[in-house]
């Protein structure tokens, strides 16, 4: 298994100018995005809208075509919009990589187990669903060796990661919050692209 913040500083060291839409474990300011990103102007996190990461990277991917977007996706989360991987594959846009967070567990709202985690085919779901082209990494070493193809691949791209358990204990009026809100965020990644 990979350690989430080990995958997530791979991917970010790749983003080339990318957009991220991180939510959940990967959007977690201990051991997500926040702690490791090197273009915080091109970061959408997502927070408060479990599921709909997915959804708001293939809206970024069809209004930016020239741009890629990482899409950095939990198990639970894609677990609650499963439609999105079927839009995805028929809109087919080619800057679209969406990576799965896969840790069996909801990290972020104290560690209950996802239903169907030990049989969930999620590879096999990208695939039937239509993406171009489906990577799966469980190892540190072959994610950093394997993301060059990765990044070279014909999109919608679907990386699936098996990643550690990290839960988030902490009750939520006490965790520490992100730097910046989604709407100065979104405020943020308009002036960057230039968009009004």
């Amino acid at each position: 298994m990979i350690n989430n913040q080990d995958a997530v500083r791979v991917i970010n060291s790749k983003r080339n100018g990318a957009m991220i839409v991180p939510t959940m474990n990967a959007n977690n300011v201990h051991f997500g995005l926040p702690t490791v990103s090197t273009d915080e102007k091109m970061d959408l996190p997502l927070s408060g809208a479990m599921g709909k990461a997915s959804s708001l990277g293939l809206g970024l991917a069809l209004a930016q075509p020239d741009k890629k977007v990482f899409v950095l996706d939990g198990d639970g989360s894609l677990l609650m919009n499963l439609g999105a991987l079927v839009t995805m594959a028929n809109k087919a846009p080619t800057n679209l990589l969406h990576f799965l967070f896969n840790n069996g567990v909801y990290a972020v709202t104290g560690g209950q187990p996802i239903p169907g985690a030990e049989q969930t085919d999620w590879d096999g779901m990208a695939r039937a669903a239509g993406y171009a082209s489906v990577f799966s990494f469980d190892n540190l070493e072959d994610l950093t060796t394997g993301m060059d193809e990765v990044l070279e691949a014909q999109g919608p791209v679907f990386v699936h990661l098996q990643v550690e358990p990290q839960v988030e204990n902490t009750p939520v009026q006490f965790r520490q919050r992100q730097k910046r809100t989604v709407k100065q965020a979104f405020e943020e990644l308009s002036q960057n692209l230039g968009v009004k």
